[in-house]
């Protein structure tokens, strides 16, 4: 299974791609979508739904993992990160795409065994459980990493009875 994780945002937006099979995992690909901030809105809108589009065409994930909206400050930025979250799901709809929504407390939870864990030991664990030779960087692309790995160690768990595998439904790549 190809889990797409997905820190939404508007001038940043993270992306982590990992495959699961059989209990292991190996990172695909992350990185992040940025907009330019002197575009209005509409643009920047236009733009995240161009690179989402391309983005799902070039890695053909099987589900997708994004972060549930959570502000407590700016209610401003806020709103403009549930815009483009909006523009966001809509491409993974579009796409067929079945989307899964995880709050920060389940991803810390998953990726460090702690849902108060901060950034730095939830960045740390993702670097050590996909093996990588450096902490991801930018913290968006780390945390959509672990959003994907939130994801994949939930859906194939053995615990998981909510799910019906349908192999026709994932190959293996």
């Amino acid at each position: 299974m190809r889990v797409l994780g997905i820190d939404p945002g508007v001038a940043t937006i993270g992306f982590g791609v990992v495959d699961f099979q059989r209990g292991a995992h190996r990172l695909v690909r992350y990185g992040v979508i940025t907009t330019p901030a002197g575009l209005p809105l509409s643009r920047r809108l236009l733009q995240i739904s161009e690179d989402m589009g391309e983005l799902l065409r070039q890695f053909k994930p099987d589900e997708a993992a994004v972060e549930e909206l959570f502000f407590t400050k700016n209610i401003t930025t806020g709103i403009s990160v549930a815009h483009g979250r909006g523009v966001i799901l809509l491409e993974l709809e579009r796409a067929g795409v079945p989307v899964y929504e995880y709050t920060p407390m389940q991803v810390k939870q998953a990726a460090a065994g702690y849902g108060g864990a901060d950034k730095r030991q939830v960045m740390l664990m993702t670097q050590r459980l996909l093996k990588m030779r450096e902490i991801p960087r930018p913290d968006d692309a780390a945390d959509a990493l672990a959003l994907a790995l939130c994801h994949g160690r939930s859906a194939t768990s053995l615990l998981n009875t909510e799910r019906v595998f349908d192999p026709k439904r994932y190959d293996t790549r």
